[in-house]
């Protein structure tokens, strides 16, 4: 199924979720404390991000967490954040949802900085629920390249030349930025509940180890992209939910079963050794980030 097909599959079901909670909320939970109740879940943002919540729910569901629910989607393809603030009518009841404090924890994935809209968004998601937990997307460079706007091609992209130095190199300032705008979010706010999902970081890590031959059932860097922007392969799939999981729950995947979206309960195309190497390298992302608000469990 393509991700275009994937989006509105899981999209006319998640929008339709209307009735949100508005009792009073519990005190968030400590920086390093896992999360065990099953989270409410507001999910926006672009093609590297909207395939993710339902990727979510089946981990949750097969880690045994109770009562996680994916409130609503906000989902736009190449889209920046300010453009969900814009859109006509609240159609997709973010607004709604966030003000109402229908949400736990509160996902946006952006393209590249400023965008207005994720200030918007904050400061809404805390008027409605100020124990709400954001987590902003780090994401991949479309066309490995940090070339914004992103729906400007450079020209054919060639994964499989890239190095990953130079790799590196071109995310560090992407990087760097998001890094800096969740901290001034932070002190803007006041609140310590603005997290980073390092997802940029956990995909670069699993192309170094592809480029090493260390991965199970892909030997090229090109397995985990439908194009040359970057769209996502099911084991990239897998992999971005696992961090999503790893920061939403402080809690490792390590050891969960095969997803669906690698054929659990089906002829499976992807082996055991390589879900564990997905899990692997979302918690280590998740637990060396120091803005994801996960630690390593001693």
């Amino acid at each position: 199924m393509s991700l275009r097909s994937l989006q509105f599959c899981f999209l006319s079901l998640l929008i339709t979720s209307a009735a949100w909670s508005q009792e009073a909320k519990p005190a968030a939970a400590p920086a390093t404390g896992a999360i065990t109740t099953g989270q409410k879940v507001f999910s926006m943002g672009h093609s590297f991000h909207y395939f993710m919540p339902p990727i979510l729910a089946d981990i949750a569901k097969a880690a045994e967490i109770k009562d996680h629910k994916q409130v609503g989607m906000s989902a736009i393809g190449g889209s920046r954040i300010i453009q969900h603030w814009d859109v006509k009518d609240d159609k997709f009841k973010a607004k709604e949802t966030l003000k109402a404090g229908g949400a736990d924890v509160f996902t946006m994935a952006p393209i590249y900085l400023p965008d207005d809209g994720i200030e918007n968004f904050v400061a809404l998601a805390f008027e409605g629920n100020p124990n709400v937990r954001i987590t902003i997307q780090e994401f991949w460079l479309p066309y490995d390249a940090y070339t914004p706007p992103v729906h400007k091609s450079p020209g054919p992209v060639d994964h499989n030349a890239q190095k990953i130095p130079e790799l590196r190199e071109k995310h560090n300032q992407y990087f760097a930025a998001m890094d800096e705008h969740v901290q001034l979010l932070r002190k803007k706010h006041g609140k310590e509940t603005i997290f980073v999902a390092p997802v940029g970081q956990a995909v670069l890590a699993l192309r170094e180890q592809i480029v090493d031959g260390k991965v199970a059932g892909l030997s090229k860097q090109s397995d985990l992209f439908t194009d040359d922007i970057g769209h996502a392969t099911p084991p990239l799939q897998a992999l971005v939910a696992y961090v999503h999981y790893s920061v939403t729950y402080r809690k490792s995947p390590v050891g969960l079963p095969v997803p669906a979206v690698l054929g659990a309960g089906k002829n499976e195309k992807y082996s055991p050794e390589l879900v564990k190497q997905l899990q692997e390298i979302a918690w280590q992302a998740a637990t060396t980030h120091p803005l994801s608000g996960v630690k390593e469990s001693k």
